[in-house]
């Protein structure tokens, strides 16, 4: 079925009982809440229905809410909350996957100090390259640094034949309408050095399946704005999708977020990507 066009969530509430929402593109632009997210929220609660917050952001749940009241946000508007840095900690506390089982218990953080949260109760200790295990790849240092001012750090890992864990794999995102790199184009970078990396996050099917978990109910939609991430890692969970044109591919749509994108322009887009979102939505609106 060709992707259906929708003014608002209006149209979809009464066919599902929660939804995981993407942060970055659909509720917010890294900065600044987009106008309408704050109402949507309370009437999706009003209306009774569950929601959790899945972001690829590199960092612990309580980091998010602590952004989200920042905002102006309130903690009463939202349900759940799962992040790829709280899957990526879970990972390297559980060490059941082999990769993470072989890491060591040295890390070199390649990222912000904002992000340290990811190594909590871990046992990781954040050492100098020369002294590594392993990378745990969170992002760039500033947001401003373009993906060519890791090549240093992506050879001297890559010497040590280091493995890498990307704790976002958002390869770009856009923060207050400016593209920024994220630990995803970092670690394909890294990959294409012959380097080894391990991904948590969006579009991981493992995330989702904890993000049905968490809700605790049957109809469940995915609301996103990235094809690669919240599109593809819905499809591969078995969850219908809502794309928001107005987030990531909004320049490439030549519209800008809440305003409509050209139905056939979008479903060509989609499509040309190799995805088929259920339905497209020009914000997180009503």
């Amino acid at each position: 079925m060709s992707p259906q066009p929708i003014v608002g969530m209006s149209a979809i509430i009464d066919r599902f009982d929660g939804f995981i929402l993407d942060l970055w593109g659909v509720i917010h632009d890294g900065q600044t809440p987009y106008p309408p997210a704050a109402d949507t929220l309370r009437r999706l609660r009003d209306a009774g229905k569950k929601t959790l917050l899945l972001s690829n952001a590199p960092r612990r749940a309580h980091a998010l809410i602590t952004t989200m009241n920042g905002m102006g946000i309130g903690r009463d508007l939202y349900g759940e909350v799962l992040s790829s840095g709280e899957a990526t900690r879970a990972a390297l506390i559980a060490r059941d996957d082999p990769f993470f089982a072989a890491l060591g218990n040295r890390a070199y953080h390649l990222g912000p100090e904002r992000d340290r949260s990811v190594f909590e109760d871990t046992g990781l200790e954040i050492v100098a390259m020369d002294q590594a295990t392993c990378v745990i790849n969170t992002g760039p240092v500033d947001l401003e640094d373009p993906l060519e001012a890791y090549e240093a750090v992506l050879d001297a890992a890559r010497a040590r034949n280091l493995p890498m864990v990307c704790a976002n794999p958002d390869i770009v995102v856009i923060r207050a309408n400016k593209p920024i790199v994220c630990a995803g184009a970092i670690a394909k970078r890294y990959e294409a050095r012959g380097g080894k990396v391990a991904y948590r996050g969006k579009p991981d099917r493992a995330v989702y399946d904890a993000a049905v978990r968490q809700l605790g109910v049957e109809r469940i939609a995915v609301v996103g704005d990235a094809l690669e991430t919240d599109i593809k890692g819905a499809k591969s969970a078995g969850l219908p999708s809502v794309w928001c044109t107005g987030g990531i591919h909004a320049t490439a749509l030549g519209v800008s977020y809440g305003v409509a994108a050209e139905p056939a322009r979008a479903i060509k887009l989609a499509a040309d990507e190799g995805y088929a979102p259920d339905f497209i939505i020009p914000g997180f609106v009503w």
